[in-house]
């Protein structure tokens, strides 16, 4: 096996692995004896999913998450640099994507370490192809401010940008916040924007659709607890 840094996609919630996720990201992973992760239990339970024969009290996990130092991160990457493959696991979806891992590939990158990518379940590309919006231009913000005036200002901006540049603007929320954020939506946006709802992707109860602004009012689902991404166009 050709010792690299393996980027390891997982489930994006209580999806069977074998329906998202290739058989050769098991073989991979068989090979794999240190991992870089974003938790360690989910990624236990992740592992344990893939290959229920796996002895996880044999593998080494480090931990990594937005406050861990470059240098610990940097430290992390010895097993690698002595020849060892590793992988990185994020809690839902692909690592290094609106993710902490992308520390540790940077840190590769510069130490010229080979870094490997596979294929798995993105909601950022997975929501854009199901929302009709534009594929070829879109921006993806991550979470947008909590205060509600500085909110309100983020999303004007991300309409006005949609209009002016056609280009999608994705972003999301916590879960618990999700009603909050569509209320914010629906409220100052204008009443011909399109707003995508895509929640629960690949998962048994995944629910996409894309009304206008006007449309959505008085439909909105119950979105609470639920992973969701949104999306803005024009």
């Amino acid at each position: 096996m050709i010792p690299a840094l393996y980027l390891l996609p997982v489930t994006l919630g209580d999806t069977p692995v074998g329906q998202v996720l290739p058989p050769y990201n098991a073989e991979i992973i068989a090979g794999i004896r240190h991992f870089i992760v974003e938790d360690v239990r989910s990624a236990r339970r992740f592992l344990k999913k893939v290959d229920r024969q796996a002895d996880i009290d044999a593998l080494t996990f480090y931990p990594l998450g937005k406050h861990t130092s470059p240098d610990a991160v940097s430290g992390y990457l010895r097993p690698l640099e002595e020849g060892h493959p590793m992988g990185v696991i994020s809690e839902a979806g692909c690592p290094a994507v609106a993710d902490p891992g992308a520390d540790v590939v940077a840190i590769a990158q510069r130490k010229g370490l080979r870094v490997v990518p596979l294929v798995g379940p993105s909601s950022i590309i997975l929501s854009v192809m199901a929302s009709g919006f534009n594929g070829q231009s879109f921006a993806f913000y991550g979470y947008l401010p909590i205060e509600p005036a500085e909110r309100v200002k983020a999303l004007k901006a991300l309409e006005q940008r949609a209009y002016a540049e056609n280009q999608t603007q994705l972003f999301i929320e916590t879960p618990y916040r999700n009603r909050k954020m569509v209320e914010d939506v629906l409220a100052h946006c204008r009443p011909q924007t399109r707003l995508c709802i895509a929640a629960n992707i690949t998962c048994e109860d995944e629910y996409i659709r894309t009304r206008t602004v006007r449309e959505w009012k008085g439909h909105v689902p119950d979105l609470a607890k639920k992973p969701c991404i949104f999306l803005l166009y024009k």
